[in-house]
């Protein structure tokens, strides 16, 4: 693949023979961003698991510390009180069939995050092949089916994140933009990674963290050592 001149100079910046610690790593990662946007910052996690087992699934939801950086927009699917509670949070879309509809009929997408409360799922569930390939599906366990959805939308405003394995057991999650600057980065990153780290299956054997790179947006990779990633969650 070609890549421009800035890319080029970014990359001279980064060994990639070298395992990096996660302080270090973010630090170039930092110093690699180019581009005239505040460019996000990705973490990408290759995991010893096989995503295609049950039991060996890797998926939950976790509120960074300093947030993403990102202004979130929220959908939620209630009715009454809930659907009350979810507008008073914040939420920008909320509705129940009317919303199904939109959906459905218009092709309404603007949202980053889809909240249901349980009495809705019914409802949500004809939506799957929709919000399902957009990562948008209410799930238990990425706490965005619940009975308090104003809590919800609070978190997922504030910065909270889901964090899944994709087919090739890799976990993609941004952690921040780049004028965050490599503390509060760092601050993200252990976050991340401490809830990756207990949500590791009973079923994995071997090693658990295989490999993990860290870019921005428009930047290079940057490797940091899976066996400094452990200790930097736990300093944290």
């Amino acid at each position: 693949m070609k890549h421009g001149k800035k890319y080029n100079e970014s990359a001279k910046l980064v060994d990639r023979a070298s395992l990096y610690d996660p302080d270090g790593a973010l630090e170039l990662a930092v110093k690699t961003a180019s581009a005239k946007f505040d460019e996000t910052v990705e973490v990408h996690i290759r995991l010893g698991v096989d995503s295609r087992h049950a039991d060996q699934q890797v998926r939950g939801a976790v509120v960074l510390p300093n947030g993403t950086g990102r202004t979130v927009r929220v959908a939620v699917f209630a009715k009454g009180a809930d659907a009350d509670a979810a507008a008073a949070a914040g939420a920008e879309v909320v509705g129940a069939e009317d919303l199904v509809a939109r959906i459905q009929g218009e092709g309404f997408m603007d949202f980053d995050v889809c909240i249901a409360a349980p009495n809705m799922m019914g409802l949500v569930g004809r939506l799957g092949k929709v919000l399902g390939p957009r990562g948008l599906m209410p799930s238990p366990k990425a706490g965005t089916v619940t009975p308090d959805v104003a809590k919800a939308v609070v978190e997922a405003k504030a910065g909270k994140i889901e964090y899944r394995l994709d087919k090739t057991n890799i976990i993609h999650c941004p952690i921040g933009k780049v004028s965050f600057g490599a503390e509060k980065l760092a601050e993200n990153f252990n976050t991340l990674l401490d809830a990756v780290i207990k949500a590791k299956p009973a079923a994995a054997k071997g090693q658990y963290i295989r490999s993990c790179t860290l870019a921005t947006t428009m930047g290079p990779g940057v490797r940091v050592n899976p066996n400094k990633i452990g200790s930097a969650a736990a300093e944290a």
